[in-house]
């Protein structure tokens, strides 16, 4: 049975049902700030700025990145790992924490649940370009050919495009279904005929009968249990293109769980960076209460304290084995060479940076959270970059290592993806309740139900 739910821990002042739906959904009908406006402009241009520099890339190849022999994976890849990290923790928090009875999910999971599919599609966008010719992506999947031929299973491209393509799906499958009630209440409250018929034919026609209630919450929990081994399985299959070579650096069996641990650890660093402003824009610090930011700051502690250790047996591990390449990657070349200023900014943002989360008062400080959040997004760029660009210019043969420097247009496309990402964040935003309320009212009833129990 689960505990009954902290003071704080849900819709604090516990407002009625038609005041908390007036509440939520209202945030889809506003009249827009000059704030969204501005910050909505600033991501379009950016997405344009995005689409002129794959639209290069395209016309000229991949010679336009700062790719070389031997850095043949430069910030393509970097991008793609990171974009794909960042989406983890909205199925975490939807799927796992649903079946493991959190409450706490319930006011923040539509807004992981969107963050996960916008990541993933900036994520996407990588291993087409990387291919060098785009136009044949469909080459990785195993369609019916005439001339019998297939993909090469022992190639990095296919297990990628199996898990993100797979990943994508049962993410958005998730979203939308738990989204139909929410959908169908829209529909009911717009206050335009054009909003209410286009919500309506989203709503798939739910009109919250007990056969429709009790079929939504099979099809949920069924969905939950699919996505639930994604978490691992997807994370660990980006951690095989590494760990299956030979490199100095890469050929490592921690790089399954500690990836998925990275992922969860940046993704929430990126709900936080995202839901902070919302909370405070919309005014949902009744919805979205200390106790949704402690839970979420206790979680990114946890998740840093497994990074930590995966740092630190990396280096155990290359000066235990007496191998010279290991030990020259993982004692010398990363934390006193070329790159050494990322690595120990690495080190500060994902280790150190996080120990300010021992205490309460700074896990429920909306500024803390929001600084630390931008550190660790940052430091876990750096650890993708560490891997794959550190690694790749010191590999066995001096005679061919070399340093990656970006060209304008791998800054170009990274930070298009960053204001694509934003534009569909804000459109989010702005045409989806984005706290579920068709699951808020569930709990306030069960929280009701259990006081009038005790």
């Amino acid at each position: 049975m689960t505990a009954p739910a902290a003071a704080d821990d849900v819709l604090i002042g516990r407002p009625g049902d038609a005041e908390l739906s007036d509440q939520l959904l209202s945030t889809t009908w506003r009249p827009l700030t000059r704030g969204w406006k501005l910050a909505f402009a600033i991501c379009g241009l950016l997405t344009l700025e995005l689409f002129a520099m794959v639209g290069l890339t395209v016309l000229h190849g991949i010679g336009l990145w700062g790719n070389n022999m031997p850095v043949a994976w430069g910030f393509g890849i970097i991008n793609f790992v990171w974009w794909i990290g960042i989406g983890h923790a909205g199925t975490f928090i939807s799927a796992i924490l649903l079946l493991l009875e959190q409450r706490w999910r319930t006011s923040i999971n539509r807004f992981t649940e969107g963050m996960t599919l916008f990541a993933v599609i900036q994520a996407g966008l990588f291993p087409l370009l990387h291919l060098g010719r785009p136009w044949f992506a469909y080459w990785l999947f195993p369609y019916p050919s005439v001339m019998d031929t297939w993909p090469q299973v022992r190639s990095a491209l296919p297990w990628d495009a199996a898990a993100v393509t797979t990943y994508f799906t049962v993410s958005l499958m998730f979203w939308y279904l738990g989204l139909v009630p929410d959908l169908a209440a829209l529909r009911d409250r717009a206050p335009s005929r054009a909003r209410r018929i286009v919500y309506g034919i989203f709503a798939l026609g739910w009109r919250g009968s007990v056969q429709q209630w009790r079929h939504h919450r099979v099809a949920y929990l069924l969905l939950a249990g699919l996505a639930t081994p994604l978490v691992l399985s997807v994370h660990s299959i980006v951690s095989l293109d590494f760990a299956s070579t030979g490199l100095p650096g890469w050929h490592s069996t921690i790089f399954p769980p500690f990836f998925v641990a990275g992922a969860i650890f940046s993704g929430f660093a990126m709900v936080l960076t995202l839901i902070l402003p919302a909370r405070r824009v919309f005014g949902l610090h009744n919805a979205i209460t200390p106790r949704h930011l402690d839970a979420a700051a206790k979680l990114m502690l946890i998740t840093s304290w497994i990074a930590t250790y995966s740092y630190v047996a990396e280096l155990f591990v290359a000066w235990y084995s007496g191998d010279a390449f290991e030990g020259y990657q993982q004692l010398v070349n990363r934390p006193l060479g070329w790159y050494a200023w990322g690595y120990w900014v690495m080190i500060v943002s994902n280790c150190v940076v996080t120990q300010v989360f021992w205490s309460r008062r700074m896990r429920r400080s909306p500024a803390v959270l929001f600084a630390v959040a931008l550190l660790v997004s940052l430091g876990m760029w750096l650890e993708r970059f560490e891997i794959i660009v550190v690694s790749l210019s010191r590999d066995f043969l001096p005679s061919s290592w070399h340093i990656f420097v970006p060209t304008w247009v791998d800054l170009g496309i990274l930070a298009g993806t960053l204001g694509f990402f934003g534009l569909l964040f804000l459109a989010f935003l702005r045409f989806i309740p984005f706290v579920p309320v068709a699951e808020m009212k569930q709990l306030r009833a069960e929280l009701a139900h259990e006081e009038a129990g005790r």
